[in-house]
C-alpha cells in the first residue's frame, strides 16, 4: 500500500516553476532515491512532501494510516546547526515534539523512545555529550535518531552523507540500508547515483528536461539512467 502519493505536482516559487507534471507513489518498504542535477528541484520536492511549502498545482496524499506529522526528516545541516549547544539527549528528544502536543514536558514513553533510538544508532554512550563536540558522522547518527523518534514508518533524508569522508559515508549508507531492512520506508535525496542504484529499490530522476520514476533495474535499462550512471563512474545496463 502507498504511504505517499504525488499526483501531477507542479513545484516552484510564486510564478517560477521548477518541476511540473510529476506523479509517483512510494509503497511501504520501498527505498526511493531522488537524483538529479543541482537546482533540479529535489529539495523543493522533499519540502513539499513534508508540508513545509505548498505545491503550485497537484496534490500529495498519505495512505496506510500515515499522517504528515508522523514523517521523520533529516535535513541538510547548516554551519550554525552543527554548532548547536545542546546535549545529544536533548537533540534526540526534540524528535518527539509532534507527540507532546500542549504538554510542557516529555513523558516516560517519549524518553524511553529517545533512549531506544540513541542505542539503535550506536550513540547511547554519548547522550550527555554536547552535540557540537561530535564528529560529522556522529552528528548525523544523532539526527537520524531524532528523526526516528518522529516515525516508525517513513524517513525523508536530504543528502545524509554530504560532507562525510568515504569510511563514514559507507557506514551511514549501511545504517540506512539496515533501517530499510527493518521495515522503515526511505525517501532519500542523493547526488551519488552509483550509491543510489546500489542501495535503492526505486529511482526518481528529475531535471535534464526529463523525469524518470521506476525500479532500479528499469532505471539501469533506460537511456537516462545509462547516461547518468556512466557519468557518475558506475555501470549501465
Amino acid at each position: 500500500m502507498a504511504l505517499i502519493t504525488c499526483r501531477d505536482l507542479a513545484l516552484g516559487y510564486e510564478s517560477h516553476v521548477i518541476l511540473e507534471h510529476l506523479s509517483f507513489s512510494v509503497n511501504a518498504g520501498n527505498y526511493l532515491c531522488i537524483v538529479g542535477e543541482n537546482g533540479s528541484g529535489k529539495t523543493t520536492l522533499m519540502r513539499t512532501m513534508l508540508g513545509l511549502q505548498k505545491p503550485l498545482d497537484g496534490a500529495i496524499a498519505f495512505g496506510d494510516g500515515m499522517r504528515p506529522n508522523e514523517v521523520g526528516y533529516l535535513p541538510q545541516q547548516t554551519a550554525i546547526q552543527k554548532d548547536f549547544p545542546a546535549t545529544v539527549r536533548e537533540i534526540v528528544l526534540s524528535g518527539c515534539q509532534a507527540h507532546v502536543g500542549m504538554r510542557p514536558f516529555y513523558n516516560r514513553a517519549e524518553k524511553a523512545l529517545a533512549e531506544e533510538n540513541l542505542a539503535r544508532m550506536g550513540m547511547g554512550d554519548y547522550r550527555r555529550r554536547c552535540y557540537r563536540e561530535l564528529s560529522g558522522g556522529q552528528q548525523q547518527r544523532v539526527l537520524l535518531a531524532r528523526a526516528l523518534c518522529a516515525t516508525r514508518k517513513l524517513l525523508l533524508l536530504d543528502e545524509p552523507v554530504s560532507g562525510l569522508d568515504p569510511k563514514v559515508t559507507a557506514e551511514m549508507y549501511a545504517l540506512i540500508e539496515r533501517l530499510n531492512g527493518e521495515g522503515v520506508t526511505i525517501i532519500m535525496i542523493s547526488h551519488d547515483i552509483a550509491a543510489a542504484v546500489r542501495y535503492a529499490t526505486h529511482i526518481l530522476h528529475v531535471g535534464s528536461g526529463q523525469t524518470f520514476f521506476g525500479t532500479v533495474d528499469d532505471y539501469r535499462a533506460s537511456a537516462l539512467g545509462n547516461r547518468f550512471i556512466a557519468m557518475d563512474g558506475g555501470e549501465g545496463a
